[in-house]
């Protein structure tokens, strides 16, 4: 029996008549008036201390109010119970400072379930109600059959996301195990039981993130010295926003290329289960307003959201789970110190090793109850997203400095050292490989 995964793809739409686009436009506006309704009957619940409402009486309390399609409304309420289920589980788990949902939404998404969505020839139908005009949209030609979909604003333009399903690998025969620790730096270090390790870089991610900061505070400078709704006021606003969307597509792409790189060292390693760590708690601690910035903008629960869904796609069981503690203690003799750099260097047995390493290194107690021996320099792969991982899988690389590398720089590899200097070129293609923004990337 063949199990089927969803993933998303993105098509971005361009060239839509103002007609279309007025039509989008009214129905997210309806779409946030329905999300205010089920709000407000949350928090008139919370209030009086009554039963909280659930899918029925949500459906009932917005059935035939607003000019939507009756499964477009009743989406949005799906939508939001499932967003008061998140805030329960995350409260459940420690993290009070979670807020069941209290905003007004000016605008939400339209959404669609598969059995609403129209194909006609060329043309997607997604209808808006009985005795209202349907959008009609350009039908991508990987779309063979209806699906579950939804109309998103990305700043500038919409977009369509459509839910299609993939086929998932069967199931691993027992066989290696992994663990991942995520970071900022490394995006993500992996070490197996066979002794095998993976380091990807994340400099990229934070050198573009670095950069929309920056974008941010100089457009903000100069919008501060506009009259708001002037001519040049949104011709910055224009800017900043094309410009931000860019970044967040350079980010996810980044993103989706360092994690497929670990599930491809996974399933080259024949790992069958894999452990990836949750750092969630480190924002608590307060280091200064940059350090502060950076942190606040670590998505790491993108990565794990990405390891789960890849993981699960390539036969490989995954679970998450704590970390605390796992990059301050020795692997060798337990000692406990707070490392500084990269390098991991024991104060009282001597050891030394990568400091991401000796983090995912300690998991494996946590994980599976038995730490293995810390890999050797020789079996680490060191990568950069975007790199094609299968070429070296086999060998390391050079550690990441965070630049383009060189045909010149002289690198480690392993199985290929020159006998007289120990040194060979750096591999080709080891630079930072972008997607085309009009490129659906699958999440």
């Amino acid at each position: 029996m063949v199990e089927v995964a969803q993933t998303v793809r993105i098509e971005v739409l361009t060239g839509l008549s103002r007609k279309t686009s007025r039509i989008i436009r009214n129905g997210q506006i309806e779409a946030g008036k329905v999300w205010g309704v089920c709000r407000d009957a949350l928090k008139v619940a919370m209030t009086e201390h009554g039963k909280w409402p659930n899918r029925d009486a949500l459906q009932k309390l917005t059935k035939g109010r607003f000019g939507l399609h009756s499964q477009s409304a009743q989406m949005v309420c799906h939508a939001f119970l499932a967003n008061v289920d998140t805030a329960r589980q995350l409260r459940q788990s420690g993290r009070k400072d979670i807020r069941y949902p209290y905003k007004d939404k000016r605008f939400y998404s339209l959404m669609w379930p598969a059995q609403a969505m129209a194909l006609d020839g060329k043309r997607i139908v997604l209808p808006m109600g009985r005795g209202r005009e349907s959008i009609v949209l350009p039908r991508p030609e990987w779309l063979a059959q209806p699906s579950a979909c939804k109309i998103v604003w990305n700043r500038i333009g919409y977009e369509l996301h459509v839910t299609v399903g993939t086929e998932i690998e069967s199931a691993m025969a027992a066989g290696a195990q992994a663990t991942v620790d995520l970071g900022q730096i490394h995006q993500c270090a992996v070490t197996t039981s066979t002794r095998k390790g993976l380091i990807v870089s994340g400099r990229g991610i934070r050198s573009e993130k670095r950069r929309l900061n920056q974008m941010h505070g100089s457009i903000a400078a100069k919008m501060t010295r506009c009259i708001k709704g002037s001519r040049r006021w949104k011709k910055l606003s224009r800017a900043r926003n094309g410009y931000a969307l860019r970044a967040e597509r350079r980010i996810r792409d980044l993103r989706h290329k360092g994690t497929r790189q670990v599930i491809d060292f996974c399933r080259h390693n024949k790992v069958s289960s894999l452990y990836i760590g949750n750092p969630d708690g480190v924002r608590s601690r307060r280091s200064g307003r940059h350090h502060n910035q950076r942190m606040s903008q670590w998505e790491y629960g993108r990565d794990i959201d990405y390891l789960t869904h890849k993981s699960r796609q390539a036969g490989i069981s995954s679970f998450s789970g704590t970390e605390r503690g796992t990059s301050s203690r020795c692997p060798e003799c337990g000692h406990k110190h707070k490392p500084s750099g990269r390098v991991w260097a024991c104060k009282v047995c001597g050891f030394t090793g990568h400091r991401d390493l000796v983090g995912s290194i300690n998991m494996h107690e946590i994980a599976f109850g038995e730490k293995p021996t810390f890999p050797v320099s020789k079996e680490v792969t060191y990568l950069r997203p975007g790199t094609a991982a299968r070429r070296v899988l086999d060998r390391s690389s050079r550690p990441d400095t965070g630049h383009r590398s060189s045909a010149s720089r002289p690198v480690l590899l392993h199985g290929s050292q020159d006998a007289t200097t120990d040194t060979v070129r750096a591999p080709q293609g080891t630079g930072h490989i972008l997607a085309s923004p009009s490129e659906a990337l699958p999440l």
